[in-house]
């Protein structure tokens, strides 16, 4: 099998020589002698530059994409849109589509499951709020009980209130006992003046 990059070689020094003897037909080199070197001399180095931009090792000022091989050649770059459709219209791999699913039969059962303990929390807040309410309402229930109560007391004691009771009630909210402690002061005396306030009538 033939090489590309020698036939394309090939071919454009043929044509480059044959470009080259008709600029030198036409209008011949004022440095040319008898015996034709002056020419041989030019198409040797037409020969070896055409050669070298060829081979890229010259700089030609232009920005052409750069085979594997070293050669150079023109070529357009696909457009963005062909890209894209190209990507689009090719299929997706099936490890990927079963990845897909995965992915979202998790997420549904993440889903499910984080609803699942919404519902248990807020039937447990729920639960939790009543028996607070419940225990609020007996401790009401109850605080209203012992103030009616004492209340009554007050207004029972108040209407059967009689001479020299008034004594009997302030003896009853003092301590007659005969202990005293180091630190308090002796109350003997007041004790005594209370017991006989109580039992004095007037």
């Amino acid at each position: 099998m033939s090489d590309p990059v020698a036939e394309f070689l090939a071919r454009e020094q043929n044509v480059l020589a044959g470009i080259e003897d008709d600029s030198l037909g036409t209008s011949p080199s004022p440095y040319a002698n008898s015996t034709g070197r002056n020419d041989k001399a030019e198409n040797d180095i037409a020969y070896v530059n055409n050669a070298r931009l060829l081979s890229g090792t010259i700089d030609s000022g232009l920005d052409l994409p750069t085979l594997a091989n070293g050669v150079q050649r023109s070529s357009t770059t696909p457009s963005p849109s062909l890209v894209a459709m190209n990507i689009a219209s090719k299929p997706e791999p099936e490890k990927i589509k079963k990845w897909r699913e995965e992915q979202k039969i998790m997420l549904e059962m993440k889903d499910k499951n984080e609803e699942k303990k919404k519902e248990e929390m807020r039937a447990a807040g729920k639960k939790e709020l009543e028996e607070w309410y419940a225990r609020r309402a007996e401790r009401l229930a109850k605080t209203r009980i012992a103030n009616r109560k004492a209340e009554e007391d007050f207004i029972s004691d108040r209407e059967s209130l009689k001479d020299g009771a008034e004594w009997e009630r302030i003896a009853k909210l003092c301590e007659f006992s005969a202990k005293n402690s180091k630190t308090s002061s002796d109350l003997s005396r007041l004790s005594t003046l209370l017991l006989k306030l109580k039992t004095q009538k007037e």
